[in-house]
């Protein structure tokens, strides 16, 4: 492959000669982004287009001209000589994103529709510098820049063909883009620069499909990497907020391979940044095909008594609602006194005064007492009352038939095969009203695009190189990264991105906390 090799000066000379204007050096990272394409947040220093249409070169219409025949790998850095090849003509997707790298493609990476305006670093950008997946992660879809218009990194791909050309070696098709692609972004925000890592899977693709990655039971906890190791996931970032150094259960609902694993806590147990709009039970689902959505999914549980139905208020959650009842099965392990204690709105209120619970197996009552803790064994259930609830199950008697019926149902009407919970903050395109734009610390978030790509982030913060991003901001680089909707996940020293096995963020703590999911990608 033929790169520039003229130096500094000479692409200075090159580019008066063009009249295209070079960026300042510090602040190359401004690149125009592709029409449709995400854009970076408040970028200092934005260097201009430099539209070819005005380049007019010294009359010799390039239009007739072969899209390679200038190609810049053997004319001279500028088309044959951009001169003669009118900056269409070589085109400025015609420099043959190849042969020149982003300033000798003209206009900073294939007019811009060749670099994604994070991944320009203008001096470096050289045509694969620039990322595909920026706009949308692929373009606006990253095909119609001619599917390697901007290059999936670690690869030496052309630049988008000039239009109507055939590039050689493709017959007149351009090659797949990869199912899944990372990239690592340095936006400037009123704080300081910030470091987000972006990955981007095609759940169209056969074979690709999203999981929830857990242990064996709801409050297990492992490192992002041993998550995605154990589950064979080809990327992974970590899921909803949890109990930590309690029972260690995630906050919200969770759905791994079609089986409900947990219900959420009452709201004011939840662990997580006020978000506006958000309600028990919000989550990021994704259907059997692997088609993502917004969702809430609620618990309707109940068991039958002496005094009638015994509504069940939560699944294997940390924190029974104040006069309720909790269903545990084989899935918890952990203490299930705990779970009654607290208020719904405060963690360290008392436990409640009036607790019991019942213990089924196989179908009838075994045990009424006090709760307890520890593994539950297959074939028994739990049900654990406080104040109320307590009352209600302790018209059970031993030898009793119960038959416990369950299940989430979901605000769309469709049960999902994969889910985890989290807040909303990103809806049909646009940040949610009233998000947080105060308060910095890392962050991890997931989205979607209109084409159904599932879209993961990280942004590394608490650190001298990276001051960590808002939620208004998480929310906008959702947005600026494709995606339509999108939801708040766990943050602080629990962001961690995996991606091929390599830990790609900066985690804000020395060792990599531990937590009980994390959403992932398989491939299979």
């Amino acid at each position: 492959m033929t790169r520039w090799t003229g130096g500094r000066a000479a692409l200075l000379a090159v580019a008066t000669a063009v009249g295209v204007v070079l960026p300042i050096a510090g602040n190359a990272s401004a690149a125009p982004a592709a029409p449709g394409a995400a854009e970076p947040v408040a970028m200092s220093g934005t260097v201009p287009g430099a539209d070819a249409s005005g380049a007019d070169a010294s009359g010799a219409d390039a239009s007739g001209a072969d899209a390679y025949g200038a190609d810049a790998s053997g004319a001279d850095a500028y088309g044959a000589d951009a001169y003669g090849a009118d900056a269409y003509g070589a085109d400025a997707y015609g420099a043959d994103a190849y042969g020149a790298d982003a300033y000798g493609a003209d206009a900073y990476g294939a007019d811009a529709y060749g670099a994604d305006a994070y991944g320009a670093d203008a001096y470096g950008a050289d045509a694969y510098g620039a990322d595909a997946y920026g706009a949308d992660a692929y373009g606006a879809d990253a095909y119609g820049a001619d599917a390697y218009g901007a290059d999936a990194p670690g690869t030496d791909v052309a630049g988008a063909a000039a239009p109507g050309a055939v590039v050689p070696g493709t017959a007149g098709s351009a090659p797949a883009a990869p199912a899944i692609t990372h990239r690592e972004e340095r936006v400037d925000t009123p704080a300081g620069p910030v470091t987000v890592d972006v990955v981007v899977a095609d759940l169209n693709r056969a074979g690709l499909r999203p999981a929830l990655l857990t242990g064996a039971t709801v409050g297990e906890r492992s490192s992002v990497p041993s998550h995605a190791q154990r589950g064979g996931a080809a990327a992974a970032v970590n899921g909803d907020f949890f109990d930590l150094a309690r029972s260690n259960a995630p906050a919200g609902p969770s759905v791994r391979d079609g089986r409900a694993l947990t219900s959420a806590v009452p709201p004011g147990r939840r662990l997580a940044p006020a978000v506006p709009g958000a309600e028990q039970g919000d989550v990021l689902a994704f259907a059997d095909d692997g088609t993502p959505r917004l969702d809430r999914l609620t618990l309707d549980a109940a068991a039958p008594g002496p005094g009638g139905r015994i509504r069940i208020d939560t699944l294997n959650a940390y924190a029974v609602p104040v006069g309720g009842v909790g269903l545990f099965t084989p899935d918890w392990s952990g203490d299930r006194a705990a779970a009654l204690c607290g208020s719904d709105t405060d963690r360290d209120a008392p436990c409640a005064p009036d607790r019991v619970e019942v213990v089924v197996r196989d179908g009838a009552v075994a045990a009424v007492g006090p709760p307890g803790g520890g593994p539950i064994p297959a074939g028994e259930q739990v049900l654990a009352g406080r104040d109320q609830g307590a009352a209600a199950l302790r018209g059970l008697a031993v030898g009793d038939r119960v038959t416990v019926r369950t299940a989430l149902t979901a605000a769309s009407g469709s049960v999902p095969r994969t889910a985890v919970g989290g807040s909303p903050i990103l809806r049909d395109g646009a940040p949610v009203a009233g998000l947080d734009a105060r308060s910095r610390d890392p962050r991890s978030a997931a989205g979607y695009t209109a084409a159904g790509r599932l879209i993961l982030l990280t942004a590394d913060g608490r650190e001298s190189t990276s001051v960590g991003i808002t939620l208004a901001e998480t929310a906008e680089q959702l947005r600026r990264a494709g995606a339509v909707a999108g939801v708040n996940l766990d943050g602080g020293g629990s962001s961690t991105m995996v991606f091929r096995g390599q830990v790609v963020n900066s985690p804000s703590e020395d060792a990599y906390r531990l937590v009980p999911n994390a959403l992932g990608v398989v491939e299979n």
